[in-house]
């Protein structure tokens, strides 16, 4: 029997990939990896987990050439919202291919929008109903509010311009509201670890504080996803003080934004609505001293 060569071998796998699997695959998997170049293309790393243990069970390398990436990434996140990340269960078009030198990787020619914004509408399913089930959900929302609400520990990016416009609004309300920043990662990777380490600081301190506000002004709704995370949401909904969110635009809600004591559309709009507390407890006020008076000139 005459060996073959290394070569030789792989080049008789590439020719029988050819002729049997020529045809393209719709396939799902999850991005490890998203790796755009500067030349304009986009190689990525698809995985397969198991679903009870986790372990990974297939892993594959993928490419999408430039003219293709150019078209399929600003298309999926118009219609997500998102841009393609790892950690993304995405639906996906691919021819299989195979070189003699790199060996298998997947050509990928269309993406599926819908079935990736449909994972993350059941991520967040799932996540609500886990808080539910753990009983947690609506334990933020059933704290009472102390009056005055004047004491607030604010957590957010301190270069954020959301951040000084609230201060500033309760600044000029001249209310005399207390307030004092526990800086954030309010974007990215780290939303979830920075802002939990937030809250464990002011739960210190908790008897010096009325209520948290975690706020964060507007921006690409990609930007939120990483407060739609159930170690944040389980941190918020079972937080001992009320928590305020104003995080992105009017139309933007996410998980924290659900389990918060109170949700409101922006960062100003939080500082509106603290104000509105105190004018409204100021005019309880005038009113009770108005009818103590009456009462006294009638006795």
């Amino acid at each position: 029997m005459t060996p073959l060569s290394l070569y030789e071998l792989n080049n008789l796998v590439r020719q029988t990939l050819q002729a049997t699997m020529a045809r393209p695959y719709w396939i799902v998997a999850e991005l490890s990896e998203v790796r755009p170049s500067p030349r304009g293309h986009c190689y990525v790393a698809f995985v397969q987990k198991d679903e009870h243990s986790g372990m990974l069970v297939a892993k594959a390398t993928g490419t999408i050439w430039r003219q293709t990436y150019a078209l399929l990434a600003p298309a999926f996140e118009r219609a997500t919202g998102s841009p393609l990340r790892a950690g993304m269960k995405v639906l996906v078009c691919v021819s299989v291919t195979f070189h003699e030198l790199y060996g298998m990787s997947l050509n990928v020619t269309d993406i599926d929008a819908s079935y990736s914004l449909g994972e993350v509408a059941r991520r967040r399913r799932e996540i609500i109903a886990q808080l539910e089930a753990d009983g947690v959900l609506t334990l933020n929302k059933e704290l009472p509010l102390p009056r005055p609400l004047r004491r607030i520990a604010v957590i957010s990016s301190a270069t954020a311009a959301g951040y000084g416009d609230f201060c500033r609004q309760l600044q000029q309300s001249g209310w005399g509201f207390h307030t004092a920043l526990f800086p954030a990662t309010m974007q990215g990777d780290e939303v979830e670890e920075s802002i939990i380490a937030a809250l464990d600081a002011i739960a210190a301190e908790a008897d010096q504080w009325d209520a948290v506000a975690i706020i964060r002004g507007g921006g690409a709704v990609s930007d939120l996803h990483g407060f739609d995370a159930y170690l944040l949401a389980a941190n918020v909904a079972q937080f001992p003080l009320p928590v305020l969110t104003g995080i992105g635009h009017e139309r933007d809600e996410t998980v924290i934004d659900l389990v918060a004591c109170q949700r409101l559309k922006t960062p100003t709009a939080v500082a509106a609505w603290l104000i509105s507390l105190r004018q409204d407890e100021a005019a309880a006020l005038t009113a009770l001293t108005q009818r103590l008076q009456a009462a006294t000139r009638e006795c």
